[in-house]
């Protein structure tokens, strides 16, 4: 296993983390459980945007220039 698959993975298990930590914020049954889990998914946040630019440093993860006329056309379909 080589580095890039490495991070691959710890980059879906980062977004694993953050899809739990959410389900468990919104799910919160005290304001103390719900700042518990939302901190967790804060630093868990921090955590996969910081592996997602290394990846993009080097060159793991290139990002796409969107077109114009496909975001206005999102924009318009979920728009009022």
């Amino acid at each position: 296993m080589d580095d890039r698959q490495l991070m691959e993975n710890m980059l879906i298990l980062e977004k694993g983390a953050c899809d739990l930590l959410m389900h468990g914020t919104i799910e919160s049954a005290s304001p103390d459980v719900h700042h518990a889990f939302s901190c967790s998914l804060n630093s868990s946040l921090q955590m996969q945007e910081q592996i997602y630019e290394k990846m993009q440093e080097k060159g793991w993860y290139p990002m796409q220039q969107a077109d114009r006329q496909k975001i206005e056309q999102v924009r318009q379909k979920f728009c009022c």
